[in-house]
Formats: C-alpha cells, sequence, structure tokens
C-alpha cells in the first residue's frame, strides 16, 4: 500500500526549496506570463482587422492556458525529477522508506501545487488584461483539465523513466517531449485541418478530444461528453501504462546497478 503521509511528507521538501529560491519561483510564473503576452498581443492585432473574430480569439487564449496546464503538469514531474538526479539524491531518497510510487506521488503533489500558482497567475492576467474568462465554459471546464493533468502526469512519468534509464543524454526530453504530442492534439485548430492519416492517429491523442471539446463547450454551449469520454478512456490506458512502465524501468535499473550512475 501507497503511503499518502510519506509522499506528502516528501512534497515539504519540495516546498521548501521554493521558498528559498527566487529563481524556482520564476520558473513558475515568467514562461507562462510571456506566452500569455505574446499571444494574447496576437489575438489583439486580429481584433483588429476582423471584426468576427471573438470567437477565434476566445479559442485562442483558452487553448493557451489550457497547453500551459497540460505542459506544466508534464513538467512538474520531469523537472522535479531532474533536480533529485542533478544534486546526486536518488540514491538517498530510494534507499529510504520512501517507494517509487510514493516519489511519483510526492511529484504530482508539487507538481499540482506549481500548476495552481500558474494556472491561477495566468487566469487573472487574461481576466485583467484581455477581458478573457476561461471559466465562462462552465463546469465542462472541470473534466477538461482533469483530463489534461492526466495525460501531462502519464508523459511525465515516462520521461522520469526514459531519463532514469539513459541518465544525462536524455534530459532534453524533460523540455521537448510534450511538444511532440502538441501538433496531434489540434491545440489551435480544429482536427479535420490535420490530413486524414494524421486526423486518424490523433484520435488516440487524449489532448486532441480535450481541445476539441473545449471548442465544442465554447461554440455550442453544450456538454462535449464524447470528446470527454474519448479522453477518460484513453488517460485511464495511459496513466497506467507508464506507471508499469516506470516500475519495470527502475527495476531495470536497480538490477543493472545502475542508480548510482544516473546524474554522472
Amino acid at each position: 500500500m501507497l503511503s499518502v503521509r510519506r509522499s506528502a511528507l516528501f512534497t515539504m521538501r519540495y516546498l521548501y526549496l521554493y521558498k528559498r529560491s527566487v529563481a524556482r519561483l520564476m520558473e513558475v510564473f515568467y514562461w507562462p506570463l510571456m506566452d500569455l503576452i505574446v499571444w494574447g498581443f496576437i489575438t489583439t492585432y486580429l481584433l483588429r482587422y476582423k471584426s468576427g473574430l471573438p470567437e477565434i480569439v476566445t479559442f485562442l487564449i483558452g487553448a493557451l492556458i489550457m497547453w500551459d496546464m497540460l505542459f506544466r503538469s508534464q513538467q512538474g514531474l520531469s523537472i522535479s525529477f531532474l533536480e533529485d538526479m542533478w544534486s546526486r539524491n536518488l540514491v538517498n531518497i530510494f534507499v529510504s522508506p520512501l517507494r517509487p510510487g510514493e516519489y511519483v506521488l510526492s511529484l504530482i503533489m508539487i507538481g499540482a501545487f506549481k500548476l495552481l500558482l500558474a494556472s491561477t497567475f495566468m487566469i487573472t492576467v487574461a481576466i485583467v488584461f484581455y477581458h478573457f474568462n476561461i471559466f465562462k465554459i462552465g463546469l465542462t471546464l472541470i473534466p477538461l483539465v482533469i483530463n489534461l493533468l492526466v495525460m501531462g502526469w502519464a508523459v511525465g512519468i515516462v520521461t522520469m523513466a526514459i531519463i532514469l534509464r539513459f541518465g544525462q543524454e536524455a534530459e532534453v526530453m524533460a523540455w521537448g517531449i510534450a511538444f511532440l504530442f502538441q501538433p496531434l492534439s489540434a491545440v489551435f485548430y480544429p482536427v479535420d485541418v490535420l490530413p486524414p492519416v494524421i486526423q486518424a492517429i490523433a484520435k488516440f491523442v487524449p489532448a486532441s478530444h480535450i481541445f476539441e471539446g473545449m471548442r465544442h463547450a465554447i461554440t455550442y454551449k453544450t456538454y462535449p461528453s464524447e470528446h470527454i469520454l474519448w479522453a477518460s478512456c484513453l488517460n485511464v490506458v495511459y496513466l497506467l501504462a507508464a506507471i508499469g512502465f516506470f516500475y519495470f524501468v527502475f527495476n531495470k535499473v536497480k538490477e543493472k546497478g545502475l542508480l548510482t550512475k544516473v546524474g554522472e
């Protein structure tokens, strides 16, 4: 049985690090702010020349905020794991009573906390400067956001496993792997603009259903049940597969004695 208490106590360790590090806090706020400013100016520019674009503007800013949620949920795990690797702390962690699953849970907790801060900041900026309120999507926003988080966690867990196995040469995946899914996720455009073959692949990417569901909710003011069902089912499969993959890689790394070499 996983101990939530042990995971929560380990999460406190990360919170103390953020309390004493301005650089870490900048990582939470700086990049989301820059993304929102750039895309906000683009949408403002579009509105000057086309009077019929308010719905597209809503799509763009809403999609940006939600994409950042997915990206931050993935990075919340990957970056925290990298910090433990860079500090050569993984051996200390895994010789403690903390189990691998509890360690992953603690990273999910700190990632959720960082995401809450970043998302609250982005939503506030969008309301103040662009008069866009993502909450007008209504209660549909809740299952959409939950599915984004779960997909981000699944991608983050797989990223951790790959870095654990291959070490520093795989570190770049912590920043780049989410963007591999972006073209298939239909973040800023509908799936039907993609070539037929790519559309078929996108159908098995949870994020594509999430962003299609967001556009459906904004356009038709109805609950996108089919998209949410697809995203939820895919996320359950992918999250379980990601956890299984992490445990498999972790056990292989222990068997080969590679845990002490991670980060070298």
